[in-house]
């Protein structure tokens, strides 16, 4: 595994073993590559969690954290995306983890690569180490994804976790479900399960995941109020009181409290959110370990 690009690239086996890996660091087990090495983090789109928590982990496994702020780089001078990451491959990083906003921008990159690519979320495409992050917080949950109902609301048509999830948990064996407004529903996606409205979804599903609602890809900015959105298609207390007794909620956050989630939900006895955090340094400790092994 040279990249790390989408979990459709992985087979069952792959990502069972990258999850056996998060556990066992989450556990506190060790891992340092055999020479130095020195990781770069390219991001194009804001972010928090994902930035972090890469950093996070390449310090924790010994690696070397090269610094990048995109409006102090060449780029601000015209310099494309494949001569930056061929820049810092020349001056000696060994692997770098990139966010851009357009789907597959990995495509033009790999073929001229020696270094280890690792896909940070590209655009509405994939983010496979969210839903890797995801996958392990389930199965620390529940041991199995085999017949699990996970639902899978919101934003459906602008999330990349949305994508990447559907199609690795119908992998897994698990039965998925859609909700939300049906303008931002892509049928492509009833190949992996069934749209439901979200009255009969909170009472079925296993894990609720809830996503944000993305404001920045919308072209035109959503109807509804962040009340109505709320009374319409989110989790309101009310909802809450009608789940499964051991159904968990997630959200690959930021969260938009009040509007995805009530506010007193976020950090409910069900959530979580938090935690789903927490494992993100572990799975991307399992992946930088992967792909410099390789």
């Amino acid at each position: 595994m040279s990249n790390f690009l989408t979990l459709n690239d992985l087979t069952i086996i792959e990502i069972k073993e990258l999850l056996q890996d998060a556990n066992q660091f989450s556990k506190g087990a060790q891992w340092f590559p055999a020479e130095k090495r020195y990781a770069v983090n390219l991001f194009f789109e804001p972010s928090t969690r994902t930035k972090s928590s890469f950093e996070i982990a390449e310090r924790k496994l010994g690696i070397e954290v090269i610094p990048f702020e995109i409006d102090k780089s060449s780029l601000t001078k015209g310099e494309s995306l494949y001569d930056t990451v061929k820049t810092f491959e020349a001056v000696g990083v060994d692997v770098a983890v990139i966010r851009h906003d357009q789907d597959g921008f990995y495509q033009e990159l790999v073929d001229n690569l020696e270094i280890p690519l690792i896909n940070g979320g590209d655009g509405c495409g994939h983010h496979p180490s969210q839903s890797l992050l995801d996958l392990f917080t389930i199965e620390q949950e529940f041991g199995s994804f085999e017949n699990l109902n996970v639902a899978i609301v919101g934003d459906i048509m602008h999330s990349r976790v949305a994508r990447s999830n559907a199609e690795v948990l119908k992998r897994l064996g698990a039965n998925v479900m859609f909700s939300g407004p049906k303008e931002w529903f892509r049928t492509s996606y009833l190949q992996a399960g069934e749209y439901l409205e979200i009255d009969e979804v909170v009472e079925h599903a296993d894990v609720c995941m809830f996503l944000r609602i993305q404001h920045e890809r919308h072209h035109e900015t959503a109807a509804l109020s962040k009340e109505e959105y709320h009374q319409r298609y989110g989790l309101t207390e009310e909802r809450e009181k009608r789940m499964k007794k051991d159904s968990i909620i997630m959200h690959p956050a930021p969260v938009n409290r009040n509007v995805e989630i009530a506010d007193k939900l976020v950090e409910c006895k069900r959530s979580r959110i938090f935690q789903q955090i927490k494992n993100g340094v572990f799975v991307r400790m399992a992946i930088l370990k992967r792909v410099l092994s390789h």
